[in-house]
């Protein structure tokens, strides 16, 4: 039998080693394992996996496997989870299948895909991404040839790309080699093209190429579009576009006595992956109008001629027949705000003509309204504009069961129960929830004549999945306000000012008052304010949305404001939703203070107008975290706005105690332990110092030995001598004097 190792999984710091399937394992379990750097490793956790095993640093903490968030989604875990780590015999792959995206599957050949696969190792299920394996590369492989051919083929955002590994041949850990045939799932294969020119054709042109994929996007769309009736949250804007359609299809007599015109131009907005352009399919299904596709990001990439040549390809195959639907999806990839291509004045003008024509209706989808050209949003062009809103639970409720219709669940499987726990999940987020619930159950019960998705394989899926629509959520790990240690006080005020708004509108609706919208939670570094955050999320099963305050600022003009604007809108999508502010000190300081040529004054002010703006925050709650609350904007911290101030105090005996016991929930103590009268020794730790201190103590065991099954008062002792406490009498001096003054 193989070696094998439990480790703690953390995520990679680096850069570098990001979403290139590789791990890091210290030295010495490299060692234990009988591995060298670059070998393969299986990893398991709630799912099986396999990657490439490479050094982390001597100085690192041994127990710790570092992983990026693609392997850890992979591997079926969160940080601060455990993986079993060994080795394993990675075989060379004779074919691999993958699937992904519309985007990439137009416009990546297969031998692209083998190029950016090469190098990594491989299983089925697996989602990989398009980055090469460059940090030891294959024999022969020329990287920034690769990295061209993807930019070029997908612009800028091939490296947000995602492909799912369906098949391999052999099964098992595999790497893909020159010589591997990789294909597109029920697409084409390495190899296929050259065939066809061996057997006598001509080679085929660029344009030629440009002109077939032209009518290739042009065509009808073949599959079945979803009736209706299964639009789960989308019925009302089912119900208001079908009106449309029906009035520029069948009356536009009526429209022309009336004095206006036939023509139908409709902008579809809402977060990605809502369903939008599969709203739009539907509705065209309905009423009997054939659906003419365009893909945006696909078209934006070509060269101005060919781009020019594609979308005209596709106006032509909608004025062949009628009615007929013009959809363009993601059109701001396609017709931006900012940075306009030189394509965009032929795009508009052929689009212009195109929405003339009888009885054609152009629908554009976009998750970013803001971000299309102005043009495009013109009275002789789109006119109307529909939103596509996130679900709320119900919704969610609904749309599982549509879901899961043709899918074997155990009869006990409560889908409101897992509507709850996903808020911010959109149709596509909830489709992958379906499909690694059905690879959970697929591996739990392989050997089973009829395997049935069951409640813990739902449950265990939604923590490996995140939302779409929420790229900056704040991760909660799973903890509540139950894994808080003490703080009783600090965790009442928390519930009473972000929970209850959330959770009983309607008493603050009866008692004729309006919620607080706005908490500034204060304390020294290290206090628990972060990790109280994560509790409060994860009690609550709110929507977060975490930023820290740097990372709105941005020296062009306009770009700040426009990230606040951005921040609160997806909040409002999201909505009930919580957004974090962390170091918000950094983000709204005291007006006329600083010297960023007025970045941070601006900003301020578009907090302020955001807070109370002539839009009011419905079902939204913001909370501001910092250590220097004396250098937040007054105005920010004026009643409706952040108008809770919630002190965060340094933990006192009896907290660190609590805090002590909270992190060793799960590390074994020997009998010679006495957490309590150890905390009562740690005047000056902080809670992190304190959590800190249990970590250092277990690996101080694992130095010991790789073995060890127990932490003795010993290597609390040992452990203490390294972790040193980090409070600041002086700052906490301060903050103490503050908190007495807005007493």
């Amino acid at each position: 039998m193989s070696p094998q190792i439990t480790l703690t999984v953390r995520l990679s710091p680096s850069a570098l080693d990001s979403r290139r399937g590789v791990v890091r394992l210290h030295p010495e379990v490299l060692d234990a394992l009988g591995l060298r750097p670059w070998d393969g490793v299986r990893l398991t956790g709630a799912r099986v996996s396999a990657a490439l095993a490479a050094e982390a640093g001597v100085d690192g903490p041994t127990g710790v496997v570092l992983l990026d968030d693609i392997t850890m989604s992979n591997v079926g875990v969160t940080e601060g989870g455990e993986v079993v780590v060994a080795p394993v015999e990675v075989a060379p792959a004779r074919s691999v299948t993958v699937a992904g995206s519309r985007l990439a599957g137009t416009a990546l050949s297969p031998e692209t895909v083998r190029s950016a696969l090469m190098g990594k190792v491989l299983t089925v299920g697996d989602a990989v991404s398009l980055l090469p394996q460059d940090l030891a590369p294959p024999p022969g492989a020329d990287v920034g040839a690769v990295r061209g051919k993807l930019s070029r083929a997908i612009g800028m955002t091939w490296t947000n790309e995602l492909l799912t590994i369906t098949a391999t041949e052999p099964t098992g850990a595999v790497t893909v080699h020159p010589t591997t045939v990789v294909g597109w799932r029920d697409g084409a294969r390495t190899g296929e093209r050259a065939a066809v020119a061996v057997g006598g054709s001509a080679p085929v042109s660029r344009a030629a190429e440009q002109v077939i994929d032209a009518e290739v996007v042009a065509q009808e769309r073949t599959e079945t579009p979803v009736p209706l009736t299964d639009l789960v949250g989308a019925r009302e804007a089912a119900r208001t576009l079908g009106e449309w359609f029906e009035l520029a299809f069948t009356r536009p007599e009526l429209l022309a006595r009336l004095g206006a015109a036939a023509r139908l131009g409709v902008l579809v907005t809402g977060p990605e992956g809502v369903g939008k352009a599969t709203l739009v399919r539907s509705v065209a299904d309905a009423a009997e109008a054939r659906v003419v596709e365009l893909t945006a990001p696909t078209v934006a990439v070509l060269e101005p001629n060919a781009a020019a040549a594609r979308v005209r390809s596709a106006i032509e195959a909608a004025q062949a027949a009628t009615p007929s639907v013009l959809l363009i999806t993601d059109v701001d990839a396609l017709l931006p705000a900012a940075d306009q291509p030189p394509v965009a004045p032929v795009v508009l003008d052929a689009l212009r003509a195109a929405v003339e024509h009888p009885r054609l209706a152009l629908v554009a989808t976009t998750a970013h309204p803001e971000g299309v050209d102005r043009r495009l949003r013109g009275p002789d062009l789109i006119d109307r504009e529909l939103s596509v809103p996130l679900p709320d639970a119900r919704g969610r409720t609904e749309l599982l069961r549509v879901l899961f219709r043709d899918v074997p669940v155990e009869s006990d499987v409560d889908f409101g129960a897992l509507a709850a726990r996903t808020p911010g999940f959109v149709a596509a987020d909830l489709i992958a929830v379906r499909r690694e619930a059905a690879i959970r159950a697929a591996l739990r019960d392989r050997d089973a004549d009829e395997p049935r998705v069951v409640q813990d394989d739902l449950m265990g899926a939604v923590q490996t999945i995140r939302p779409t629509s929420m790229s900056s959520s704040l991760n909660t790990g799973g903890i509540t306000l139950d894994d808080v240690g003490d703080m009783a006080e600090t965790k009442q005020a928390l519930t009473e000012a972000v929970l209850w708004p959330l959770r009983y509108p309607d008493s603050f609706a009866r008692l004729g008052v309006a919620p607080p919208r706005g908490v500034l939670l204060y304390g020294p570094p290290g206090g628990g304010k972060t990790f109280l955050l994560r509790a409060m999320a994860g009690t609550g099963q709110l929507n977060v949305l975490a930023v820290k305050g740097a990372e709105l600022m941005d020296k062009w003009v306009g770009e700040s404001e426009r990230a606040v604007r951005d921040l609160f809108r997806r909040a409002a999508d999201a909505a009930p939703a919580l957004i974090f502010l962390d170091e918000v000190d950094a983000l709204a300081p005291r007006r006329g203070q600083s010297s960023d040529s007025g970045v941070a004054d601006r900003v301020v002010a578009a907090l302020l107008t955001e807070l109370d703006g002539v839009e009011p925050l419905r079902d939204v709650i913001v909370v501001g975290a910092t250590n220097r609350p004396e250098l937040v904007d007054p105005a920010l911290l004026r009643p409706g706005r952040l108008e809770r101030l919630i002190y965060v105090p340094p933990p006192d005996t009896e907290a660190r105690a609590a805090i002590l016991a909270a992190t060793a929930r799960n590390t074994p103590l020997a009998e010679d332990v006495d957490l309590a009268a150890y905390a009562e020794e740690l005047e000056g730790y902080s809670a992190a110092d304190c959590a800190a201190l249990i970590r250092e103590a277990a690996l101080t065991a694992m130095r010991e030995s790789l073995d060890a099954k127990i932490v003795t008062a010993a290597h609390l002792a040992t452990a203490r001598d390294r972790v040193r406490p980090s409070l600041d009498p002086a700052q906490l001096a301060a903050l103490e004097a503050y908190a007495q003054s807005r007493a």
